[in-house]
Order: C-alpha cells, then sequence, then structure tokens
C-alpha cells in the first residue's frame, strides 16, 4: 500500500549512514516505528552531496530496507537537511489586527509569521523555517499563544533558519532518482532536539550537540523555545583522523581503536594499560598506551565542546542554561564524553537517546538516531496540521515544490 494518512516516512543523510524511518503516532504520545533501513552512506561528506547517482543509490537501499521491514510501498519522505550551510537568525513581524471588534484569529497569527520569514538573504538560499518564539499583543510581551486575544497590533518574535539552495537542491534531487517525493524539509539540529529533550530541559535551557560523523549540530533552548542553531564542521571523522596522525594506524583500525578503547577522559583509564592496534611500517602491528590513545581523543574532544559550547555565547545565554548540554548522535557514545563535558564546561551533561518510541526499535534507540526519529515525530506532526492542499504538493516535482513552498520567492530580498 501507499504511505497515507497517519504514516510517516523520514530519512536522514548523513557522511556515516543513511536512515530512513516509517512510523505512526502510537497511545499516550509515543511513536511507533514500523520499520527502519539503515545503510553506509555515499556521496555526501559533511552533510552535503558531492557525488548524486552514489547518494541516490544509498537512498534507494535504505528505503527498500524500511519498506520490507514495515510490508508498506515507499513513495513520499519527509527530509532532514544538515551540513555547514544552515545558518540562523531571528527576525521580528508585525501586523495591524484589522478588526478590533474580534479576537486575534489563526489567520492573523500566520501572517505575522510569514512577515517575521522575509528576511533579507541572498538569492541563493532558502527559508527553511520561521519558528514562533513568543508574541507580543499591544505591548504585552511573552504571549504564548495569541488565539482569542484582543489587540489591535500583533508582533512575534521569530528563529529563522535558512539553507544553501543548491545543496537543498541536489539533496532533493537524491531522493528523486531514489523514487520518492519529498513532502517536507527540516533542519537537522531541530529535529535532533525534537527527539531526545524533555520539556523541562527547553523552558530552562539547554544546549543540543548531535555529534555527527562528518558535522556537529547545534541547537540552543531558552523559556521553551529554539534562540540559535547553527552546524559544525568538526565530528566523530576528525577524532579518527586524529588517531591515524598520532598513531600512525590506518583509518579503520583507528576507527576501531576508536570504539572499542576510546575514553575521552584519559584519566578515567589505567596508566600501564596497554592495547595492540594494526600500523604502518614492516611491523605492522604496533603496541600503544591506551591512555595515549585516550589523551588524543580527549584533546579534540575539549576544542569540540568548547566550539559547541560557543554558540550559546553567540546566542547570548550562555550564563543562564541550567539544563546544560544533551550529547546525541553516533559520537556520544564515546565513554566519557559527558563527565568531559561537566569538567571542561562547568555545565550539567548528559547524553540524549530517541524518546518515547517503541516498535521495531531494536536497531534505532542509541544516540546515532536522534535526527531521524526526531524528523519523523516532526513529519506526523506537520501531517495533521497541514491542509489538504498543501501536502498535494508533494505530488510536484522537487524543484517545482520549492516554488509552491515559495522557497525560491523568499530567497530573494524584499522589496
Amino acid at each position: 500500500m501507499t504511505v497515507r494518512g497517519p504514516l510517516a516516512v523520514t530519512v536522514d543523510v548523513g557522511s556515516a549512514k543513511v536512515c530512513a524511518l516509517a512510523g505512526e503516532p502510537g497511545a499516550n504520545g509515543m511513536l511507533r516505528i514500523l520499520g527502519a533501513g539503515v545503510v553506509p552512506s555515499e556521496g555526501v561528506s559533511r552533510g552535503t552531496v558531492e557525488n548524486i547517482q552514489e547518494c541516490a543509490s544509498a537512498i534507494r537501499e535504505a528505503l527498500a530496507r524500511a519498506e520490507r521491514a514495515a510490508g508498506i510501498r515507499i513513495d513520499r519522505v519527509h527530509l532532514a537537511i544538515s551540513g555547514a550551510h544552515l545558518q540562523s537568525m531571528n527576525s521580528r513581524g508585525v501586523v495591524a489586527v484589522p478588526d478590533r471588534a474580534h479576537p486575534i484569529s489563526a489567520e492573523d497569527v500566520a501572517r505575522v509569521v510569514e512577515q517575521a520569514r522575509e528576511v533579507s538573504i541572498p538569492t541563493n538560499r532558502l527559508v527553511l523555517h520561521a519558528l514562533p518564539r513568543h508574541f507580543v499583543v499591544d505591548g504585552q510581551d511573552n504571549v504564548t499563544d495569541p488565539v482569542g486575544m484582543y489587540g489591535q497590533r500583533l508582533d512575534v518574535e521569530a528563529h529563522v533558519v535558512t539553507a544553501s539552495l543548491s545543496a537543498v537542491q541536489n539533496l532533493g534531487k537524491c531522493v528523486e532518482e531514489a523514487g520518492a517525493r519529498v513532502m517536507g524539509l527540516v533542519a537537522a539540529p531541530l529535529a535532533s532536539a525534537e527527539a531526545v529533550l524533555e520539556d523541562e530541559e527547553r523552558k530552562q535551557g539547554v544546549v543540543v550537540a548531535d555529534i555527527g560523523s562528518g558535522t556537529t549540530e547545534v541547537a540552543v533552548f531558552m523559556d521553551g523555545s529554539v534562540v540559535h542553531t547553527a552546524v559544525l564542521p568538526i565530528g566523530g571523522y576528525h577524532l579518527t583522523r586524529d588517531l591515524v596522525v598520532g598513531l600512525r594506524t590506518p583509518f579503520r583500525a583507528a576507527e576501531e581503536a576508536k570504539s572499542g578503547y576510546g575514553h575521552a577522559v584519559a584519566t578515567g583509564v589505567a596508566q600501564n594499560e596497554v592495547v595492540e592496534l594494526e600500523a604502518f611500517g614492516a611491523e605492522r602491528q604496533r603496541r600503544v598506551a591506551r591512555r595515549r590513545l585516550c589523551e588524543i581523543l580527549q584533546a579534540r574532544c575539549e576544542e569540540l565542546l568548547e566550539m559547541v559550547y560557543g554558540e550559546a555565547t553567540r546566542a547570548g545565554c550562555k550564563d543562564v542554561l541550567s539544563a546544560g548540554l544533551v550529547l546525541t548522535g553516533g559520537t556520544a557514545r564515546l565513554a566519557g564524553l559527558p563527565d568531559l563535558a561537566e569538567r571542561h564546561l562547568g555545565v550539567p551533561a548528559r547524553v540524549g537517546v530517541p524518546l518515547g518510541i517503541y516498535g521495531l526499535i531494536d536497531d534505532i534507540s542509541g544516540p546515532g538516531y536522534a535526527t531521524g526519529v526526531g524528523l519523523l515525530r516532526w513529519a506526523l506532526a506537520s501531517a495533521e496540521a497541514a491542509p489538504a492542499a498543501a501536502r498535494s504538493h508533494s505530488n510536484l516535482p522537487f524543484s517545482n515544490w520549492l516554488r509552491r513552498l515559495g522557497g525560491v520567492a523568499r530567497a530573494m530580498l524584499p522589496e
């Protein structure tokens, strides 16, 4: 059968893997996973496409595996957008309420959010999201939902996320080559946060860092809403590369050593412990102190953590993020990383795994699948909220679909 109604399918294309998930709403706000397809990524580097045919082939295989697991035919997907080309800003919109005798309507809210979306960006960029942070009604600040209130002027403070238009088009082309249509686009940092954050953390202030293979996706939340998003061009690949250089070992052996013996706090391993690694040169094997291996990892992890929390400084709320740091993504599995974050940054830290899921979750319950699960939650919520006319846009070719959404027009400078 075709994916319709409450079902949704998502595709997360990372530098290390492609993850396709099919799911539906479950009881009590839970998410039921119907099928998953995970394959090694090809043709992608640091979140952006470098080879369309290779990338399309990986997406096709991931979707085929998800189809077999779920027992459905997949032809429409929601797509995560990542890469260092993602940028964010905060924008304000203002509209007059036309009839002061009637309360503010959902249409008024849509108009003011649309105005906040009209930001000045180059023509080669696309607005992915304009997310309301709070509203102001006739000077009354911090209104969370103005619908039903009376007022003559409605303001909104919105968080706007933009992306490279060509990067989005290239990834959409890969999905089309794989035989599916794109129904929606979601910035990967927001999807990851959707999967791992608790409401109290959003309210009290938190930084989410999804540390993937080629990039680290960062989202900063304060007072229940997102205030800053960014993607850093550093990830687990760079930790492995440091081991290659520091220990003179092949990349595959360095990756295995990182997974099997790595620890983010070097003093957390015995000083006299020794491991044997594959090495370059005539001997082909070398005995290395495990603490030396961990010292290399710790140095890079400290740099990464400083860069992540530096985004909180850019957001202007570093000192008021009471919930600290939530680490997710495949690299978050590195032993000792939360401890290092607490020591080095002086903030609470934990590893975030997808929350509220059941069904076929054996292979996707770890932190490396936060983006896919969060994207699935986002897709299901969007399907419930979107009118039928908006859902019909998915029948269009991807380039036309972007135009129907106003993507190209919104990427142009306003008059």
